[in-house]
């Protein structure tokens, strides 16, 4: 596993940031959103993504997951967050809340349509063995309630900038996305790199 203090401060790629007074960049959404492709055409477009690598790649992610432990942590450690400025990491919406103010951040939200989002997830649980749970009935209205709250309370977060992406406009038209992206984070990135990461084979629940 590689050295954490060198993910920290190099994330992927390898080039140290000089972008310290840059916003965080931040890629969110809720679980089967399609968080870690976003993750992955960051770094094609040659943003630093930072991740740990503890979760491998699998059947339902076979170009990994791009997580960061840490990020999951935030509620009692942000040592960590200040060499984020220039970088991206990805982080459950649930959390966004508890990223602490004195910081700027871009997020970038992804978003799924509703039933392929549950048709994933429960794909994913069924194949580790998790086979019990909420109904999907209950799942939808409680995302939904979720959404619409994060919304709003993005929409007053003065310290939050937001890009919506719908994951199926990233699967339509890739190259076009990826210009949205680059102009939401004012970098000059190689968009056509970022849509040739885009593996549309990987679209196993669609509506």
């Amino acid at each position: 596993m590689r050295n954490f203090y060198a993910l920290i401060c190099l994330g992927r790629g390898g080039e140290p940031s000089t972008r310290m007074n840059e916003p965080i960049i931040v890629v969110s959404g809720l679980p089967r959103s399609g968080t870690s492709m976003m993750m992955k055409m960051l770094e094609a477009g040659g943003i630093n993504v930072v991740t740990d690598m503890i979760r491998e790649a699998d059947t339902d992610n076979p170009r990994g997951y791009y997580e960061f432990e840490q990020a999951k942590k935030i509620e009692t450690d942000v040592s960590w967050l200040p060499a984020m400025r220039g970088k991206a990491f990805k982080i459950v919406s649930m959390l966004l809340k508890k990223l602490p103010k004195g910081y700027q951040y871009k997020v970038i939200f992804m978003c799924r349509d509703m039933e392929e989002t549950l048709a994933s997830q429960a794909r994913m649980l069924e194949r580790v063995g998790k086979l019990e749970g909420p109904s999907d009935d209950k799942m939808a209205k409680h995302f939904s309630r979720h959404l619409s709250d994060m919304e709003t309370w993005l929409a007053g977060a003065e310290n939050f900038d937001v890009l919506y992406i719908q994951y199926s406009d990233v699967i339509a038209s890739g190259k076009a996305s990826a210009r949205r992206i680059a102009e939401f984070l004012d970098r000059a990135l190689d968009v056509s790199a970022m849509q040739k990461v885009i593996d549309v084979s990987l679209y196993r629940n669609r509506r």
